[in-house]
């Protein structure tokens, strides 16, 4: 039998793409699947009320299709918290502020190396894990004692040596959550400075970060 001649470069790469396979995450969900609820979380987060509920059900719906995947988990409980603002009963607040904060703490309790790997949209897991936990943190009121906690997660995925390989969007989304934060505890050349970070890398989020700046002047 002939065989087919198979040039070196050809081998390299089949070898890379076998490896990159191997080592893929198994409880990663393809961006088709992933990004409807991605985008419903992203529309509640930026104040469309309706979008609340619709992203709280889509992740409900991954989670029980890969329930070994943390970052769905913790888009599954922030979703879930943001349920709070959509109520004006005391106790379905406190309800939906509680069992999405539980879910965050449990994936945030699960993470392990593993997770350092790429699971969605390009960014390690663990990072997002955490970013999306430190968002939420800082969001719920002062009284569930949660700020210092979310302060301290966002400091660890700004220093982490996973940060610089992560997708521009997810760092975009990180350095205008730094500078919210500086904006608040008064800190404005902090600010400024991951503002200009934002800006300079021409992320997804450079006008609203052009726009922060603005106000400041």
């Amino acid at each position: 039998m002939n065989r087919i001649p198979v040039s070196p470069r050809w081998k390299s790469a089949l070898a890379a793409a076998l490896c990159a396979a191997a080592l893929a995450p198994s409880w990663a969900l393809p961006d088709a699947r992933f990004d409807p609820a991605f985008g419903l979380f992203n529309a509640a987060s930026n104040g469309d009320s309706s979008a609340v509920d619709k992203a709280a059900d889509a992740f409900d719906e991954l989670m029980k299709a890969e329930p070994s995947n943390l970052v769905l988990m913790a888009y599954d409980g922030a979703a879930t918290s943001m349920k709070a603002t959509t109520t004006l009963l005391p106790w379905k607040k406190m309800g939906y502020a509680e069992d999405g904060l539980a879910r965050l703490d449990k994936a945030l309790a699960l993470l392990t190396p593993a997770q350092d790997a790429v699971i969605q949209h390009g960014t390690p897991g663990s990072l997002e894990v955490k970013f999306v936990a430190a968002n939420t943190f800082l969001a719920v009121p002062g009284f569930m004692n949660r700020a210092q906690r979310g302060a301290k997660l966002l400091d660890e995925v700004l220093a982490s040596p996973l940060f610089a390989s992560a997708a521009l969007p997810f760092k975009g989304a990180v350095w205008l959550r730094a500078a919210r934060r500086a904006r608040a505890e008064k800190r404005e050349p902090d600010a400024r400075r991951w503002l200009a970070l934002v800006i300079d890398n021409h992320a997804p989020q450079a006008d609203k970060a052009r726009a922060l700046l603005q106000e400041a002047s």
